[in-house]
Protein backbone atom coordinates (compact mmCIF):
# COMPACT_ATOMS: atom_id res chain seq x y z
CA UNK A 1 0.00 0.00 0.00
CA UNK A 2 2.94 2.50 0.66
CA UNK A 3 4.94 1.73 -2.14
CA UNK A 4 5.26 4.24 -4.64
CA UNK A 5 8.34 5.89 -6.89
CA UNK A 6 10.05 8.30 -5.15
CA UNK A 7 9.00 11.51 -6.06
CA UNK A 8 12.08 14.10 -4.86
CA UNK A 9 10.01 17.51 -4.87
CA UNK A 10 7.65 16.46 -2.84
CA UNK A 11 10.32 14.50 -1.00
CA UNK A 12 12.82 17.44 -0.21
CA UNK A 13 9.09 19.35 0.74
CA UNK A 14 8.39 17.22 3.35
CA UNK A 15 12.14 16.97 4.91
CA UNK A 16 12.02 20.90 4.70
CA UNK A 17 8.05 20.68 6.75
CA UNK A 18 10.14 18.79 9.32
CA UNK A 19 13.19 20.29 9.63
CA UNK A 20 15.07 17.71 8.64
CA UNK A 21 17.88 16.17 6.15
CA UNK A 22 17.38 13.11 4.93
CA UNK A 23 19.47 10.12 6.68
CA UNK A 24 20.43 6.64 6.38
CA UNK A 25 17.62 4.74 8.13
CA UNK A 26 18.18 4.21 12.45
CA UNK A 27 16.08 4.08 15.55
CA UNK A 28 17.40 7.82 16.10
CA UNK A 29 16.60 9.47 12.64
CA UNK A 30 13.00 7.25 12.98
CA UNK A 31 12.58 8.83 16.61
CA UNK A 32 13.74 12.59 14.75
CA UNK A 33 10.68 11.99 12.40
CA UNK A 34 7.88 11.04 14.18
CA UNK A 35 8.72 13.31 16.95
CA UNK A 36 9.08 16.62 13.98
CA UNK A 37 5.61 15.22 12.36
CA UNK A 38 3.43 15.61 15.25
CA UNK A 39 4.85 18.85 16.32
CA UNK A 40 5.25 20.31 12.77
CA UNK A 41 2.10 18.27 10.97
CA UNK A 42 -1.45 18.70 12.68
CA UNK A 43 -3.82 16.06 13.37
CA UNK A 44 -6.96 18.19 11.80
CA UNK A 45 -10.78 17.84 10.52
CA UNK A 46 -11.25 21.30 9.30
CA UNK A 47 -11.38 19.85 5.78
CA UNK A 48 -14.32 18.19 6.41
CA UNK A 49 -16.30 21.70 7.36
CA UNK A 50 -14.51 23.85 4.40
CA UNK A 51 -16.02 20.76 2.33
CA UNK A 52 -12.51 19.70 0.65
CA UNK A 53 -13.37 15.98 0.16
CA UNK A 54 -10.07 14.54 0.26
CA UNK A 55 -9.27 10.83 -0.87
CA UNK A 56 -6.70 8.48 1.57
CA UNK A 57 -4.76 8.14 -1.22
CA UNK A 58 -1.29 7.76 0.18
CA UNK A 59 0.75 9.78 -2.30
CA UNK A 60 -1.79 12.37 -2.38
CA UNK A 61 -1.96 13.04 1.34
CA UNK A 62 2.23 13.23 1.18
CA UNK A 63 1.86 15.92 -1.41
CA UNK A 64 -0.71 17.95 0.51
CA UNK A 65 1.24 17.71 3.79
CA UNK A 66 4.52 18.94 1.91
CA UNK A 67 3.80 21.63 -0.92
CA UNK A 68 0.19 22.97 0.81
CA UNK A 69 1.11 22.62 4.50
CA UNK A 70 -2.15 20.90 5.63
CA UNK A 71 -2.50 17.81 7.98
CA UNK A 72 -5.73 14.99 8.09
CA UNK A 73 -6.61 12.87 10.13
CA UNK A 74 -5.10 9.40 10.16
CA UNK A 75 -5.36 7.89 6.59
CA UNK A 76 -3.40 10.95 5.60
CA UNK A 77 -0.82 11.38 8.30
CA UNK A 78 -0.04 7.92 8.55
CA UNK A 79 -0.38 7.77 4.86
CA UNK A 80 1.97 10.15 4.05
CA UNK A 81 4.47 9.52 7.14
CA UNK A 82 4.75 5.71 5.68
CA UNK A 83 5.03 7.20 1.64
CA UNK A 84 8.21 9.20 3.66
CA UNK A 85 9.83 6.25 5.43
CA UNK A 86 9.41 4.22 2.38
CA UNK A 87 11.34 6.59 0.25
CA UNK A 88 13.78 7.04 2.79
CA UNK A 89 14.93 3.27 2.97
CA UNK A 90 13.06 1.90 5.87
CA UNK A 91 11.24 -1.15 6.26
CA UNK A 92 7.77 0.20 6.45
CA UNK A 93 4.33 -1.35 6.67
CA UNK A 94 0.92 -0.53 7.22
CA UNK A 95 -1.96 -2.27 9.20
CA UNK A 96 -5.30 -1.97 9.45
CA UNK A 97 -6.34 -0.64 13.08
CA UNK A 98 -9.46 0.22 15.66
CA UNK A 99 -9.31 3.53 17.84
CA UNK A 100 -11.84 2.87 20.38
CA UNK A 101 -13.54 5.54 22.11
CA UNK A 102 -16.40 5.84 25.08
CA UNK A 103 -19.60 4.79 23.56
CA UNK A 104 -17.88 3.54 20.63
CA UNK A 105 -18.77 -0.16 20.20
CA UNK A 106 -15.97 -2.61 19.58
CA UNK A 107 -17.50 -3.96 16.36
CA UNK A 108 -17.79 -0.18 15.05
CA UNK A 109 -13.91 0.69 15.27
CA UNK A 110 -11.75 -1.69 13.18
CA UNK A 111 -10.51 -0.06 10.02
CA UNK A 112 -10.86 3.43 11.53
CA UNK A 113 -7.13 3.50 11.66
CA UNK A 114 -4.03 3.28 9.40
CA UNK A 115 -1.31 1.84 11.83
CA UNK A 116 2.47 1.87 10.86
CA UNK A 117 5.30 -0.72 12.06
CA UNK A 118 8.99 -0.12 11.20
CA UNK A 119 11.20 -3.33 11.38
CA UNK A 120 14.83 -4.28 11.01
CA UNK A 121 16.04 -1.38 13.51
CA UNK A 122 17.27 -3.86 16.38
CA UNK A 123 18.62 -2.15 20.03
CA UNK A 124 19.20 -4.05 22.82
CA UNK A 125 15.91 -3.56 24.40
CA UNK A 126 13.89 -4.26 21.09
CA UNK A 127 15.80 -6.74 19.73
CA UNK A 128 13.09 -7.72 17.35
CA UNK A 129 13.96 -4.20 15.70
CA UNK A 130 10.08 -3.52 14.79
CA UNK A 131 8.71 -0.54 16.08
CA UNK A 132 5.21 1.52 16.37
CA UNK A 133 5.12 4.58 14.28
CA UNK A 134 2.22 6.63 14.61
CA UNK A 135 1.47 10.19 13.68
CA UNK A 136 -2.31 9.65 13.23
CA UNK A 137 -3.25 9.66 17.15
CA UNK A 138 -3.86 12.77 17.91
CA UNK A 139 -2.87 12.80 21.78
CA UNK A 140 -1.03 9.78 21.80
CA UNK A 141 2.35 9.04 20.49
CA UNK A 142 4.68 11.60 20.21
CA UNK A 143 7.90 9.25 19.74
CA UNK A 144 7.69 5.21 18.33
CA UNK A 145 6.76 2.71 20.45
CA UNK A 146 9.29 -0.38 20.64
CA UNK A 147 6.83 -3.53 20.03
CA UNK A 148 7.82 -4.87 23.18
CA UNK A 149 5.05 -5.40 25.72
CA UNK A 150 5.09 -2.88 28.35
CA UNK A 151 4.23 0.29 30.16
CA UNK A 152 5.52 3.91 28.61
CA UNK A 153 5.35 7.34 29.87
CA UNK A 154 5.58 10.16 26.92
CA UNK A 155 4.50 13.02 29.49
CA UNK A 156 1.80 13.55 30.56
CA UNK A 157 0.39 9.97 29.40
CA UNK A 158 1.16 6.86 30.33
CA UNK A 159 0.50 4.40 27.83
CA UNK A 160 0.50 0.39 27.40
CA UNK A 161 1.60 -1.70 25.06
CA UNK A 162 0.15 -5.68 25.28
CA UNK A 163 -0.20 -8.58 22.55
CA UNK A 164 -3.60 -9.84 22.06
CA UNK A 165 -4.65 -13.12 22.61
CA UNK A 166 -5.33 -15.81 19.63
CA UNK A 167 -3.96 -16.38 15.97
CA UNK A 168 -4.00 -12.47 14.80
CA UNK A 169 -0.81 -11.40 16.06
CA UNK A 170 -2.55 -8.20 17.32
CA UNK A 171 -1.76 -5.49 19.13
CA UNK A 172 -3.31 -3.16 21.70
CA UNK A 173 -2.32 0.59 22.86
CA UNK A 174 -4.14 1.65 25.63
CA UNK A 175 -4.04 5.39 26.33
CA UNK A 176 -3.82 7.17 29.06
CA UNK A 177 -7.57 8.07 30.95
CA UNK A 178 -6.98 11.73 30.55
CA UNK A 179 -6.60 11.12 26.40
CA UNK A 180 -8.38 11.41 23.82
CA UNK A 181 -9.42 7.56 23.40
CA UNK A 182 -9.57 4.79 25.14
CA UNK A 183 -7.40 1.98 22.83
CA UNK A 184 -6.40 1.13 19.84
CA UNK A 185 -5.88 -2.59 18.73
CA UNK A 186 -4.00 -3.91 15.58
CA UNK A 187 -3.50 -6.69 13.52
CA UNK A 188 -0.15 -7.32 12.03
CA UNK A 189 -1.52 -8.25 8.44
CA UNK A 190 -0.71 -5.88 5.43
CA UNK A 191 -3.80 -3.17 4.77
CA UNK A 192 -4.94 -2.62 1.52
CA UNK A 193 -6.47 1.03 0.85
CA UNK A 194 -9.94 -0.42 0.32
CA UNK A 195 -9.98 -1.48 3.95
CA UNK A 196 -10.52 1.77 5.05
CA UNK A 197 -12.78 3.15 2.23
CA UNK A 198 -16.04 2.57 4.23
CA UNK A 199 -14.56 4.23 7.41
CA UNK A 200 -13.26 6.83 5.70
CA UNK A 201 -16.64 8.00 3.71
CA UNK A 202 -18.60 7.32 7.68
CA UNK A 203 -16.40 9.25 9.09
CA UNK A 204 -16.09 12.29 6.94
CA UNK A 205 -19.94 12.73 5.99
CA UNK A 206 -21.87 10.69 8.69
CA UNK A 207 -24.26 13.35 10.32
CA UNK A 208 -23.43 10.97 13.76
CA UNK A 209 -19.56 11.06 13.51
CA UNK A 210 -17.78 13.39 15.78
CA UNK A 211 -15.50 14.89 12.89
CA UNK A 212 -18.43 15.61 11.03
CA UNK A 213 -19.88 17.46 14.56
CA UNK A 214 -17.10 19.62 15.63
CA UNK A 215 -13.85 20.93 13.75
CA UNK A 216 -10.87 20.06 15.64
CA UNK A 217 -7.21 20.06 15.22
CA UNK A 218 -4.13 19.08 17.92
CA UNK A 219 -0.45 19.36 17.82
CA UNK A 220 1.43 17.09 20.19
CA UNK A 221 5.07 18.12 21.13
CA UNK A 222 7.30 16.70 24.03
CA UNK A 223 4.64 17.95 27.34
CA UNK A 224 1.14 18.10 25.85
CA UNK A 225 -1.16 19.03 23.48
CA UNK A 226 -2.65 21.52 22.53
CA UNK A 227 -6.05 21.38 20.84
CA UNK A 228 -8.82 23.55 19.04
CA UNK A 229 -12.11 22.29 19.41
CA UNK A 230 -14.50 24.34 17.68
CA UNK A 231 -13.77 27.54 18.75
CA UNK A 232 -12.44 26.80 21.81
CA UNK A 233 -8.27 26.31 22.18
CA UNK A 234 -7.12 24.01 25.32
CA UNK A 235 -3.58 22.97 26.44
CA UNK A 236 -3.07 19.94 27.73
CA UNK A 237 0.08 18.51 29.76
CA UNK A 238 2.35 21.10 30.46
CA UNK A 239 0.96 25.13 30.89
CA UNK A 240 -2.23 23.50 30.72
CA UNK A 241 -4.87 25.95 30.19
CA UNK A 242 -8.72 26.63 28.44
CA UNK A 243 -9.24 29.66 26.38
CA UNK A 244 -12.56 31.84 25.91
CA UNK A 245 -14.05 30.90 22.96
CA UNK A 246 -12.43 32.63 19.67
CA UNK A 247 -15.35 34.53 18.02
CA UNK A 248 -13.82 36.69 16.16
CA UNK A 249 -12.67 34.89 12.57
CA UNK A 250 -9.67 36.88 12.16
CA UNK A 251 -8.54 35.81 15.90
CA UNK A 252 -9.61 32.08 15.36
CA UNK A 253 -7.53 31.95 11.80
CA UNK A 254 -4.76 33.59 13.60
CA UNK A 255 -4.66 31.21 16.58
CA UNK A 256 -4.80 27.95 14.03
CA UNK A 257 -1.70 29.53 12.34
CA UNK A 258 0.39 30.29 15.33
CA UNK A 259 -0.45 27.20 17.42
CA UNK A 260 -0.88 24.44 14.59
CA UNK A 261 0.90 26.36 11.28
CA UNK A 262 -2.26 25.86 9.74
CA UNK A 263 -2.39 28.56 7.34
CA UNK A 264 -4.66 27.51 4.64
CA UNK A 265 -2.84 29.27 1.21
CA UNK A 266 -3.92 26.92 -0.55
CA UNK A 267 -7.53 26.91 -0.04
CA UNK A 268 -10.18 28.67 -2.18
CA UNK A 269 -11.79 31.80 -0.16
CA UNK A 270 -15.53 30.27 -0.50
CA UNK A 271 -13.98 27.54 1.26
CA UNK A 272 -12.59 29.22 4.58
CA UNK A 273 -16.27 31.27 4.02
CA UNK A 274 -17.94 27.30 4.59
CA UNK A 275 -15.34 26.66 7.44
CA UNK A 276 -15.93 29.66 9.57
CA UNK A 277 -19.68 29.43 9.23
CA UNK A 278 -19.80 26.12 10.07
CA UNK A 279 -17.79 26.17 12.80
CA UNK A 280 -19.46 29.60 14.34
CA UNK A 281 -23.05 28.60 14.00
CA UNK A 282 -21.79 24.72 15.41
CA UNK A 283 -20.64 27.14 18.68
CA UNK A 284 -23.84 28.97 18.56
CA UNK A 285 -25.75 25.51 18.54
CA UNK A 286 -23.66 24.21 21.18
CA UNK A 287 -24.26 27.48 23.46
CA UNK A 288 -27.86 27.08 22.58
CA UNK A 289 -28.34 23.58 23.78
CA UNK A 290 -26.23 24.37 26.78
CA UNK A 291 -28.99 27.42 27.84
CA UNK A 292 -31.85 25.07 27.31
CA UNK A 293 -33.00 27.27 24.43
Amino acid sequence: MLRSPVDVEVRDAYLRRLGLDAEPPSVEALQRLQRRHVERVPYETLWIHADERWDIDPSTSAARIALQGRGGYCYHLNGALGVLLSWLGYAVRSHPGGVRADGLPESRSMGNHLVLTVSALPTEANPSGTWHVDAGLGDALHEPLPLVPGAYVQAPFRLALDRLPGESRGWLLTHDPAGGFRNMRWNMVDARLGDFAAQHRWLSTSPESGFVRVAMAERRDATGVDVMRGLVLTRLGEHATTSEPLTRRDEWFAALADVFDLRFDCSAPDALDALWNRVRRGHEQWQEEGSGG
